[in-house]
């Protein structure tokens, strides 16, 4: 069941006007090898080289482009003409683009509109000054990209040819670009935040234009499966608000709220609306769920009672559109197939997904790990960049009820001598202890699977194939959290200066099963037959939730990709072992 106000194509579920323009579709495109772009004024309509054309969102290296070339080019543009109608005059247009690869620079009609770098958070430009209205508006996007490794690529390759599990990069666009006519004064953003065990929700606002206007109301309509459940305003006379809403309501009995979980994936409707005079000025369609995330004694706990996640590795790759989703039925269909496996979560791995994927996670009740694209060096430069970009998407994912953990850090990438090097350690506590700043409520992971330094919960990757074995290995728990015996036969729980505190523990990778090719690999020997899979996926999987100690798992992984053969679905999303068998075992 959708909410109240979904729209299927609007790029942005969780912050929805109607006045919008989904830019999507053909624009013009071409290479820049030489960087004579700008010299040239390729940003001026007249001069923009014919030629070729792309397929947005998608990469010039995937098919789905209609393009398909992929060798690395340092630097891309592209160009649209679009129409502004004459009755958006009086507005503020934004263009918004979900996500660009690497450093993006934008002109609208020959004049410099903004620059942004950063492959995985959202932005936008405010193109209102330099658009002409009734007629054609010239906009060029200049993206230039790099095989550094110090900026933030997850599981893009830095050199020419794929290698271990690394794939083909993505350049440019990738995500959804659109317009919005809004308001001068209006809602910038909402930060929700539920608090189950008080029957509240707070609402953070950022209010934007409001300075020197008067009579302005700001009105906040929540709902529950159509009934109306609260309705609050308030008079706003700053851009930083705060209000508190009960979400109490009555349901066929006694008053009480309906909490968000995976066996019960309720959502609120929530609605802003800002007045000025009476006159409605701007409106924006929202929801939330209301959710506890928290950790005791041990254990995760989801509105207060015990969590046991059974998640899978995903890495959101598709054969003709790479990181990019073909479709939002595309997203729809890799959850219901997870969910039909018996799995509660997923683990997002090295990508920061179409915000369209999270909203499903949301309806369908679908726990996320939510994980930053990995750098793969350590200095000044890699940290500027990581830092910022992580800053910008925590709180762009913070009102998603299935995001329940943070994971900035993976298997020491990026900080590659995290064991016995402070500096890296320190890295790792300042980005937690930022994002426990943004975000007190989340779980945060640092280095998910390797030498934990400051964490939430102690994850650890172990790719063994036989069950006996792991449970000779992990009957110990205290082998392990002491770094008296390691994971996996070479990586310890815990950095050196730091140990156990009593966190969850949680085997975030394992498995990585293959069946026998020569085109690709998985983790450990490769299997001959379904049953000789099977056998192998149910000893590892009933090990691990054999021991007490452990409070979940993560598969590895969904699907193939690419030259990593290791997925329980093929790149075409079929089934190598019958769903029903994978969801037994799962549940059993």
């Amino acid at each position: 069941m959708t909410t109240k106000f979904y729209n299927r194509d609007y790029p942005r579920p969780q912050f929805v006007r109607k006045d919008w323009l989904n830019l999507n579709g053909e624009w013009d495109f071409s290479f820049d090898d030489h960087q004579v772009g700008e010299s040239e004024h390729w940003y001026d309509q007249a001069e923009f080289p014919k030629g070729l054309k792309i397929k947005v969102p998608f990469t010039y290296e995937t098919q789905a482009s209609g393009i398909g070339i992929e060798t690395f080019h340092p630097l891309v543009w592209y160009r649209k003409l679009v129409t502004i109608p004459q009755e958006v005059k009086g507005k503020r247009t934004i263009l918004h683009f979900q996500g660009v690869d690497y450093r993006a620079k934008c002109w609208v009609n020959g004049r410099v509109a903004g620059e942004q770098e950063g492959g995985y958070a959202a932005f936008s430009f405010d193109i209102t000054p330099y658009l002409t209205y009734g007629s054609e508006n010239n906009i060029v996007l200049e993206v230039a990209d790099s095989q550094s490794a110090m900026q933030p690529r997850g599981k893009q390759r830095w050199v020419d040819e794929n290698f271990e599990c690394f794939y083909v990069q993505s350049t440019g666009i990738w995500k959804s670009v659109w317009l919005e006519h809004v308001s001068e004064a209006r809602v910038e953003t909402v930060k929700m935040t539920p608090d189950i065990d008080r029957h509240m929700i707070r609402l953070d606002f950022q209010l934007n234009g409001i300075e020197d206007r008067n009579n302005l109301r700001l009105e906040t309509r929540i709902e529950l499966k159509g009934q109306h459940v609260q309705t609050i305003s308030l008079s706003p006379d700053r851009p930083w608000m705060t209000v508190e809403a009960s979400v109490k309501h009555e349901a066929g009995g006694p008053w009480k709220q309906s909490l968000w979980s995976p066996d019960s994936p309720n959502l609120y409707d929530i609605e802003f609306v800002l007045y000025e005079n009476e006159k409605e000025i701007d409106r924006v369609h929202s929801y939330f769920g209301m959710r506890k995330i928290s950790i005791e004694n041990g254990q995760v706990l989801l509105n207060n009672a015990p969590l046991y996640q059974r998640l899978i590795l995903d890495q959101g790759y598709w054969p003709d559109s790479h990181l990019t989703p073909p479709s939002v039925e595309a997203l729809i269909e890799d959850i219901d197939k997870i969910a039909e496996m018996g799995y509660n979560g997923i683990r997002k791995h090295m990508k920061l997904e179409d915000p369209r994927f999270l909203y499903w996670c949301d309806v369908k009740g679908m726990l996320v790990w939510s994980e930053m694209a990995a750098t793969f060096e350590f200095n000044d430069e890699a940290v500027s960049r990581f830092t910022k970009e992580w800053l910008e998407i925590v709180p762009q994912q913070y009102n998603h009820p299935s995001v329940i953990t943070w994971v900035p850090f993976n298997e020491s990438w990026g900080i590659p001598t995290i064991a016995h090097e402070v500096a890296q350690q320190q890295f790792t506590q300042s980005i937690y202890h930022l994002t426990k700043a943004i975000d007190p409520y989340r779980p945060v992971i640092t280095n998910d699977g390797w030498e934990h330094t400051v964490s939430d919960i102690l994850t650890i990757h172990d790719y063994v194939e036989s069950g006996d074995v792991f449970l000779e290995r992990y009957q110990d728990k205290d082998m392990i959290v002491t770094n008296k015996i390691s994971s996996n036969r070479w990586k310890f729980a815990f950095a050196e200066g730091y140990e156990y505190k009593g966190q969850p523990i949680i085997i975030s990778e394992f498995g990585g099963i293959a069946f026998q090719s020569d085109e690709g690999w998985g983790y450990g020997n490769q299997v001959d037959s379904v049953e000789a899979f099977v056998e192998r996926f149910r000893s590892i999987t009933g090990a691990i939730k054999a021991i007490p100690y452990i409070s979940g798992y993560c598969y590895t992984q969904v699907t193939d990709v690419q030259q990593e053969i290791n997925g329980l679905l093929t790149e075409d999303r079929q089934p190598k072992v019958p769903l029903e068998v994978i969801r037994k075992i799962n549940l059993a």
